[in-house]
């Protein structure tokens, strides 16, 4: 048996075996269904934005508070789920293993966290942006830099989410990748533009309702083509696919704690702290409602990423014996699925251009969402402080608008970067990694300590991502010299129904031990989330100890989330005593206590 290592560059087949096999690639069954789904998105925006537009601020980025759960809670399970799960999971369960299973755990741990940490704080005082939270907490300088963190976070990411579709519609199509992301921008911008917040959860359940038909006719199918069950386990097993690794070593890619630990912190900055998810949460009329969709949701999360896990594993007893990348039928990793999808439902018109316009969808719903929160952030952050007061509501509904249009064109121009750092999957983990772990730190530390304060927060925030952009270079400059090599496990091409020139196949040397990087450069970017938060709250701690002061004002409890109050010297000491403090931390005191309680007005209003 021939054994591969496809992670290796020189792992090639001979050029002549793709002329000795029939081009597998979309029927015009496949291009109308496609075109009906992106229609269909087109169609919502124009209804939210002409037959019923959205004038006013609140409208554009709350749905006027008047949302269902169902909408809402399929909307965060088709952001969570996203394209880049859809393409890049199956392709990792293919090469590395099914270890990922694992993040089911990590699904409930993050519901949990959310709806009893994080969201009590952010509905009880209704922000507009999640941001406007620290500046309460801590001050104006602290809501900067965390907007700044999730302004480089939007932007480092998107250009991943456009990219996914333009990939797999490029194997299926031949159609270049340049000529999609264009297209693929161009109507999610359109229709998140002129719709705001009610055409995206619209949308995104008009389009997460597609992708779970799609994805159940395609998960029947490769069952059937794999032989059951029995056998997908069976060869799954036997090529080392279930194998899970417990060791503590975070050097390791894939471990239990991998899984659990670093996706649990990474999906907090997803669904517990993101501007995107908490914007969706805060558009439910009560708290009871937002119970009701972290449930679902949470539920939605652990079927999807079982679903892709399974998809991964039926990829692999399919291909184990003829491995399609070391036979040049995939120029790509990340373009696997989109194969394996169009080799089974060959035989059954529409379903390949059903199964691409999920993924399609789930892109859009996860691109949509970013567009439609970037722009509340950059507002409300950035712009409001330096425009009129007397706005109407109407200029600032087209100001957020001409956000959304400006922040898509710069993220489809950087998707032609993205297309030259390698796998979707590491490279989308590494590159989010590097903002999300000190925006996870930053909102920890001031909801659950109360005794951090803004000095703790902005040293531990910087410092954090220092460390880790440290790390995130590290590592992509010593794996462009070729010393960090990711070892997948095996795969065959023993059994392909066509000749193999063997001789052009080669399997990489290992690196001596003694010739490695720092082992910081070779931590797994599974806990590179992880590790900023850590290191933001570490350090903001410490700091904050270092340098507090008897005068320093009390926290108000609502800033805290109830699980912490009983840190806090007594509940109501901050509504009665009467406190003394300098003019400076008056006026700090003061413009804190003036913000909470027009918020707190509000909501009675």
């Amino acid at each position: 048996m021939d054994v591969l290592n496809i992670s290796d560059p020189s792992t090639r087949a001979a050029p002549d075996i793709l002329m000795s096999m029939p081009k597998i690639e979309f029927s015009w069954y496949d291009y109308g269904l496609f075109s009906v789904m992106l229609l269909g998105s087109m169609l919502i925006g124009i209804y939210f934005g002409f037959i019923k537009p959205q004038v006013t601020a609140t409208d554009y980025l709350m749905g006027g508070k008047k949302m269902k759960v169902l909408p809402v809670a399929l909307s965060m399970v088709a952001s969570a789920i996203s394209g880049f799960t859809l393409l890049s999971v199956p392709a990792e369960i293919y090469q590395f293993g099914a270890t990922y299973w694992l993040s089911c755990i990590a699904a409930l741990v993050v519901a949990i966290f959310t709806y009893n940490i994080y969201l009590p704080v952010f509905y009880k005082l209704q922000v507009t942006s999640t941001y406007e939270y620290l500046k309460m907490r801590f001050n104006g300088s602290v809501r900067y830099v965390s907007s700044f963190l999730f302004i480089l976070n939007i932007f480092l990411y998107m250009p991943i989410t456009i990219y996914i579709p333009a990939l797999a519609f490029q194997q299926a199509t031949d159609i270049s990748i340049h000529f999609m992301t264009p297209i693929i921008c161009g109507i999610c911008i359109f229709y998140t533009t002129i719709g705001g917040l009610k055409a995206v959860v619209w949308s995104d359940a008009l389009q997460s309702t597609a992708m779970l038909g799609a994805m159940g006719a395609v998960f029947y199918l490769g069952l059937v083509n794999a032989g059951g069950f029995a056998n997908i386990w069976n060869t799954s097993n036997a090529g080392g696919r279930l194998d899970i690794d417990i060791d503590v070593n975070p050097l390791k890619r894939q471990t239990l704690w991998a899984a659990v630990l670093g996706l649990s912190c990474s999906w907090i900055a997803h669904i517990g702290i993101s501007q995107g998810s908490v914007q969706k949460f805060l558009s439910l009329p009560s708290m009871k409602a937002c119970k009701q969709t972290t449930i679902i949701m949470a539920i939605g999360m652990m079927l999807a990423k079982s679903y892709v896990v399974l998809t991964g594993l039926m990829m692999y007893t399919k291909y184990h014996d003829c491995d399609p990348i070391t036979t040049k039928r995939v120029e790509k990793t990340d373009q696997m699925i989109p194969f394996f999808v169009l080799d089974i439902a060959r035989n059954i018109p529409g379903l390949p251009g059903l199964f691409i316009a999920g993924v399609f969808c789930a892109s859009l719903s996860t691109l949509s969402a970013l567009l439609n929160c970037v722009s509340g952030v950059v507002y409300e952050d950035f712009l409001k402080k330096i425009l009129p007061k007397d706005l109407s509501q109407q200029t600032v509904s087209n100001i957020l608008k001409l956000i959304v249009l400006v922040t898509g064109i710069i993220s489809t121009t950087l998707v032609f970067v993205v297309e030259r750092l390698g796998s979707i999957f590491p490279l989308g983990m590494k590159l989010t990694g590097l903002a999300q772990g000190p925006l996870v730190g930053l909102f920890t530390l001031g909801m659950m300590f109360p005794v951090s304060n803004s000095k703790g927060a902005i040293t531990g925030g910087l410092t954090a991502i220092i460390i880790v952009a440290w790390m995130l270079i590290g590592a992509y400059y010593y794996a462009g010299k070729g010393i960090l090599r990711e070892i997948t496990k095996p795969v065959s091409v023993d059994g392909c129904p066509f000749p193999l020139n063997t001789t052009l196949i080669s399997t990489p040397v290992p690196v001596p031990e003694d010739q490695l990087p720092f082992f910081l450069y070779r931590i797994s970017y599974y806990y590179y989330t992880l590790i900023g938060a850590s290191i933001t709250i570490i350090v903001g701690l410490i700091v904050s100890y270092l340098t507090r002061k008897k005068d320093d004002p009390p926290v108000h409890k609502d800033l805290i989330t109830p699980l912490m109050h009983f840190l806090l010297p007594q509940e109501e000491v901050i509504m009665t005593e009467k406190v003394y403090y300098p003019i400076e931390k008056a006026l700090d005191t003061l413009q804190t206590e003036t913000e909470i309680y027009e918020k707190l007005k509000e909501i009675k209003r």
